[in-house]
C-alpha cells in the first residue's frame, strides 16, 4: 500500500508526541513492506509572500518532504488554518504520487486545505486526532488565564477573548472586571471575533470529510464526538515497543526516592507545578531527587522560570534534551515518572514508555491521563494543577514503604506496535475500499 503521512512537524528538528508518533508510524509501515512518504511543514514565515517551497530528504530511510510556507500578514488569521498555496501544493503532490491512501496527523499547521484536496483527488483519508486544534485555536483547550475550557463555546467571540488573555493587559482586565471584560470588549475584538467565526465554519465540517477520524484515547473521542459522523469516529489505543522498554534496568537501591518528568518544556505540561511541589516537600525523611528531560530552551522563559524556582533546591536537576534511544537509560534511573499537565492531555507516550519500563505514574487527575493510569493501581492521581496535592502524593511514596512496590506490581504493559497497527491496518484497508465521498459533501 502506498501512503502518505502528513504532519505539522518531524524530526530531527521536531521531538514531541505526534512528531515521533508519525516516525515511528513510518518506520512500522516500511518495514512491513508498504511504500511511505511524509509530508511535514519545516517553518512558517509571515513576509508578504504567499508560497511554498518543498525540500526532499530522507530521515532515518524515511522519505520526507519539508514544506516551507510563507504567507502575507494580511491573509491571516485564515492562511493558518486554510492556507490556499498549502492546498494547492498538496493536491499537485496528490496527482503526482497518486497514495492509495492519506493519513492526517491531527491539524495544526496543516489545515484543511490538504484534507480538501484530498477529497477532491477521492484519495481515501484518515485523520487522527492528537490534540484539540479542530476546536480551539489554542490546540489544548487551556484559556489564556490557565483554566480549562469545554469548548467550543456558542459564541466565538469568547474565543477571540481566550487569545488576547495571553497577554498581560487582558488577564488583568479580566481579573478587575470580575470576567466580564470579554463583553465590554466585543467591539474592540469585532475583527478577531469575526476571524474565529471563519475558523470555526471552516475546521468543524472539515471533520466529516475523512473516511475515518482516530482517537487514541475515548476522552478525546468524546469530545469530537458531536463533529464528526458517528460511523467514522473510531477509538484506536496507541501501541509502544514494549520488548525494548522491557529490558529496562532496576533504579538504584540506595534509599533515595528518585523522580522523573520526561516530555516538552512547555507551561502547559505543568513541570511548574512539580517543580513547586519538590520544593514544597520537607527537607527532613527520606532523600527524593526529580530529574527533568527535556529542552529548556524551546521555550526560553519558561525554561528561565523554572530555573529560577529551583535554583535553591539540590534536590531537582535539569538534565536537558536526550536521544530517545537512551529512554531505557532515563527511566532505569527513576523509580516513578511525573505527568503533571494542567491541559487535557491525549495519550502521552511517556506514560506507556514508563508503563512498559515497570514504572508508576503520578499524573493529574484529567483526560487520556488518568484513563491511562489506575489511581492506587499502577499510579497515583493529583488534583490538576494543585501544588500541595502532587506533594501530598510523592510524601507519601517516601513515608509508605510498601507503597512503591505495590505500584510496580499493578503494573501492565501497554499495548505493542504490533497490536496497535493490526487494527489500523485493518482501517487502512475498509477506508481504501470503493471510495464514495464527493466534492459536493464536502461542500456541505
Amino acid at each position: 500500500m502506498r501512503v502518505v503521512l502528513t504532519v505539522h512537524h518531524f524530526p530531527p528538528r521536531y521531538s514531541a508526541g505526534a512528531e515521533l508518533y508519525t516516525f515511528r508510524l513510518a518506520r512500522w509501515l516500511l518495514t512491513h513492506g508498504h511504500e511511505v512518504e511524509v509530508v511535514c511543514v519545516e517553518s512558517v514565515r509571515w513576509d508578504g509572500r504567499n508560497q511554498v517551497a518543498a525540500t526532499h530528504d530522507r530521515y532515518q530511510d524515511v522519505p520526507v518532504w519539508r514544506l516551507e510556507v510563507e504567507a502575507s500578514p494580511e491573509g491571516w488569521p485564515a492562511r493558518t488554518f486554510d492556507n490556499p498555496e498549502l492546498a494547492a501544493w498538496f493536491a499537485g503532490y496528490l496527482a503526482q504520487t497518486r497514495p492509495d491512501l492519506a493519513h492526517f496527523q491531527a491539524g495544526y499547521l496543516i489545515g484543511v486545505g490538504p484534507l480538501r484536496a484530498a477529497a477532491a483527488a477521492r484519495v481515501p483519508t484518515i485523520l487522527t486526532l492528537h490534540d484539540f486544534w479542530f476546536l480551539c485555536p489554542r490546540i489544548t483547550l487551556l484559556r489564556g488565564d490557565d483554566t480549562l475550557c469545554d469548548g467550543p463555546p456558542s459564541d466565538p467571540g469568547a474565543c477571540a477573548w481566550c487569545m488576547r488573555l495571553g497577554g498581560r493587559a487582558a488577564r488583568l482586565a479580566d481579573r478587575l472586571s470580575g470576567g466580564r471584560a470579554s463583553q465590554m470588549s466585543t467591539a474592540v475584538l469585532r475583527s478577531e471575533v469575526m476571524g474565529m467565526a471563519a475558523r470555526r465554519g471552516a475546521l468543524l465540517p472539515a471533520l466529516a470529510w475523512p473516511d475515518a477520524v482516530v482517537a487514541p484515547s475515548h476522552f478525546l473521542a468524546e469530545r469530537f464526538r458531536p463533529y464528526v459522523p458517528a460511523d467514522r469516529l473510531r477509538v484506536v489505543h496507541l501501541g509502544i515497543d514494549v520488548a525494548r522498554l522491557r529490558a529496562t534496568p532496576p533504579a538504584p537501591d540506595d534509599g533515595t526516592l528518585r523522580l522523573a518528568y520526561v516530555g516538552q518544556i512547555a507551561a502547559h505540561k505543568g513541570v511548574h507545578v512539580l517543580v513547586e511541589a519538590l520544593r514544597a516537600l520537607p527537607k527532613a525523611g527520606r532523600p527524593v531527587e526529580l530529574t527533568v528531560y527535556g529542552d529548556l530552551e524551546q521555550y526560553g522563559d519558561y525554561g528561565q522560570r523554572l530555573r529560577a524556582m529551583a535554583a535553591s533546591d539540590a534536590r531537582i536537576h535539569f538534565a536537558g534534551r536526550f536521544d530517545h534511544a537512551r529512554i531505557t537509560e532515563v527511566l532505569g534511573a527513576c523509580d516513578a515518572t511525573v505527568t503533571p499537565s494542567i491541559w487535557y492531555e491525549n495519550s502521552p507516550l511517556s506514560i506507556m514508555e514508563a508503563h512498559a519500563a515497570g514504572r508508576p505514574v503520578l499524573t493529574s487527575a484529567l483526560g487520556g491521563m488518568a484513563e491511562l493510569v489506575g489511581d492506587e493501581v499502577d499510579g497515583l492521581h493529583f488534583k490538576p494543577g494543585d501544588v500541595a496535592d502532587l506533594a501530598r502524593q510523592i510524601q507519601r511514596l517516601r513515608e509508605e514503604p510498601a507503597l512503591l512496590q505495590r505500584l510496580r506490581l499493578g503494573v501492565r504493559p501497554p499495548a505493542t506496535i504490533d497490536e496497535e497497527m493490526a487494527t489500523l491496518l485493518e482501517l487502512y484497508r475498509r477506508v481504501t475500499r470503493p471510495h464514495s465521498l464527493s466534492m459536493a459533501e464536502v461542500d456541505q
